[in-house]
Parts: C-alpha cells; structure tokens; sequence
C-alpha cells in the first residue's frame, strides 16, 4: 500500500493532486484548513483509494505541524506532496508581523519540519513533491512575503535533494505560473482567470512525475500557460 501525505489537500491544487492519484492501493493522508471541502474530498476519492485519513491541522504553528506529524504515525511514506500555501498580497510596507510570522510557518516551517522528520523514513523511490512558484525564481510587486517563502523553500529543496540522492529519494518542484484556484478571491485587482492553468494540469505535471521508475527523477518542473505570462 502506498502512504501518500497531502498538504492543503482541502481545495485547487492539492484537491486535483488527490483525484489524479486515487487508486486502489494508496493510503491517503489528506491535511487541510476547511474541514467540510476536506470532508468532501475525503468522499470523492474514498471508493477509488484503499483508505482516506483525515487531518485537520493550523500549520501556521510548530504545534500544530507537530500534531499533524503524530496522526500520520511512524509508518513510511511513499510520497509527501508540500501543497498548503498561503499568499499574503499587499504592499510590504503594509504586511503586518503575525502575516509574516503565517507565511513562514506555512510556506518554509511546516515543509521543513515533515521533510526532517519523515525522509529519513522514507524507502528508495520514494518522493517529496514541492510544490513552489515562479514566485520562487522572480520577484514580483506586492508579492514580497509570498515570493520571500518561496525563495526560502527553494532553496531548501535544492539543499536536501543533494543530501537525500545516496538514498535515492527523489526530491521534485514544481513551478506554476498563475494558476487558476479559489486564491485568486483574496487577492484584489481584475485578474484573467480565464487565461490561467487548470489545477488539473498542474496535477497531471506531478502525476507524471511521480509515476516515473525509481531510478528516474523529473527534478524541477515549471509550468506556465501557452499565452505567456499574465
């Protein structure tokens, strides 16, 4: 049975990452913030997986990425998605502490600490999926806390991929451009939706990643509409 740990798994990208790899022998973990669109999720893909775990943790807090850890138990891994996000968009000169503080217990603490402690678990072949941004390589106005976690956990990623290939755990980012999720309802200004991915597209991108042998590792992918950037 495969052990697959999702972070953010409630809605967007996470959600249609769960869909893609619903199959009779995976073991979900599915981690989300909403408990009735993760409940919903949970029903979607319960009769195509061999067994849904629900985990509802605030990992904005090292306690509650702690208690998240304790849920998922000592059993190994097979493959852990990074997928929670949060986006604070505004200014910098606006960004308040505790909005700094969340977006670095999200985006940089909680990939952190599931990463330190579950890879050494983890077998050959198995394989942590980050998922980052363009935002990881290029730094946009009004985007400066978002872009900061980013940068942070690509570099993370690149360091561990390092430390973990003589065990061959595979280490895979991915890079989406504008992606067309419910994060877009929170951010001002008139965006093209219309012109942005599918969550579904970024999910088949880590599908394929993730199917390839053992021995092969699609390290980065970067995604990005065929119209170009918005």
């Amino acid at each position: 049975m495969k052990r697959i740990l999702i972070t953010g798994a409630s809605r967007g990208i996470g959600r249609a990452i769960t869909e893609k790899l619903a199959a009779a022998d995976v073991e979900f973990l599915l981690h989300g913030r909403d408990n009735v669109a993760l409940a919903e999720v949970c029903r979607s893909v319960q009769s195509r997986s061999g067994k849904v775990v629900k985990l509802s943790y605030d990992l904005a807090t090292k306690d509650g990425v702690s208690r998240l850890i304790e849920a998922v138990g000592a059993a190994p891994l097979t493959l852990l998605i990074n997928n929670a996000g949060i986006a604070v968009v505004k200014p910098y000169t606006e960004i308040t502490e505790i909005e700094w503080e969340q977006t670095i217990g999200v985006n940089v603490t909680a990939p952190f600490m599931l990463i330190q402690h579950f890879a050494p678990r983890m077998k050959p072949g198995s394989c942590i999926v980050n998922m980052l941004s363009i935002a990881a390589k290029t730094g946009f106005a009004g985007w400066s806390a978002y872009c900061m976690s980013k940068f942070a956990l690509e570099g993370f990623s690149q360091s561990i991929r390092e430390e973990l290939r003589d065990r061959k755990i595979r280490v895979i980012n991915v890079y989406p451009a504008a992606t067309d999720t419910e994060i877009w309802k929170n951010v001002e200004g008139d965006w093209p939706r219309h012109k942005m991915m599918s969550a579904e597209d970024v999910a088949s991108a880590v599908a394929y990643a993730v199917s390839q042998p053992n021995e092969v590792m699609v390290e980065n992918i970067t995604l990005s509409h065929s119209t170009g950037a918005l």
